[in-house]
């Protein structure tokens, strides 16, 4: 699988739109809607009400989350395609990375959702985290690895209200690992909602997450288009470990993509009562 580490270690994200833009990734584009979905509804055995009311003490933590490009589509009145123009127009390009962060400053500002809710970003890329934070897409932002180490005080004190952790990159490079320090000690458990590639198994991290009492459920009625191939080397490889993986390549991976499933973890009650594809609102 092709690599993009060194678009995520520029000071701003224009180098990310113009790597990705071409290859029509489209994962946040997607996310955006199973997010504003699922936030009302997560945590909803904690204290009741109405959905609007736990959204709007929710905090979202987003693992992987790069330049902040989740926050900015949760929170704000844009679009995917419309941050691709932004960062990829000739206005832009001639920006020094402190006039596009003044720039990003009030272009956000001026689009804020007036349901919008604190998101903490995770990423080992600094760069990346110090633009989002720079801008006002995070509350709060940790260049930290998980996997290889325990968070800091100031991350576990940070993620203590998140009722909803999003990821939609780099789950091929996660394991229980990041996600079990910051639910241990908690009484109310967040929801977990990952896009996964079809490429590998998500079993392990949701082996981890049951120990929590937790249960993931693998929305089936549809997957959703991560990005085209760079090659033919890697559409190959795709399909070939899409087979291995038990699932059915043809008219997704063959027809030249990546494709993800939508993986939703939460407390096995809430489960067995309320089914994925009714939350997702399709019947």
């Amino acid at each position: 699988m092709t690599r993009f580490d060194e678009v995520y270690s520029r000071p701003d994200p224009r180098s990310y739109f113009a790597a990705l833009g071409p290859l029509e990734y489209r994962t946040p584009h997607h996310a955006q809607g199973v997010f504003r979905r699922l936030l009302p509804l997560a945590g909803a055995s904690e204290g009741g009400g109405h959905p609007a009311d736990r959204a709007s003490r929710a905090v979202v933590l987003d693992i992987c989350c790069s330049y902040g490009i989740n926050a900015a589509l949760l929170n704000h009145q844009v679009t995917w395609e419309e941050l691709h123009e932004r960062y990829t127009s000739p206005a832009v390009a001639r920006m020094t990375t402190g006039e596009l962060i003044a720039s990003d400053r009030r272009y956000y500002a001026a689009r804020r959702r007036e349901d919008a809710v604190p998101v903490v970003g995770l990423d080992i890329a600094a760069p990346a985290i110090a633009y989002a934070h720079a801008v006002g897409l995070l509350a709060a932002g940790f260049a930290e690895n998980l996997e290889t180490g325990a968070p800091s005080q100031a991350l576990y004190r940070a993620t203590r209200e998140v009722r909803l952790i999003t990821v939609t990159g780099g789950v091929s490079f996660l394991s229980a690992r990041t996600f079990e320090p910051l639910l241990t000690g908690r009484s109310e458990p967040p929801w977990v909602a990952a896009f996964v590639l079809r490429t590998g198994s998500y079993r392990a991290i949701a082996e981890g997450l049951d120990r929590f009492g937790l249960t993931t459920q693998e929305y089936t009625r549809r997957t959703y288009p991560q990005r085209r191939f760079t090659d033919a080397d890697e559409q190959r490889a795709a399909v070939d470990a899409v087979y291995a993986a038990g699932h059915d390549p043809r008219g997704k991976e063959t027809d030249g993509h990546f494709h993800t499933a939508l993986h939703l973890t939460r407390p096995a009650a809430h489960s067995a009562s309320h089914p994925l594809h009714a939350l997702l609102h399709d019947g």
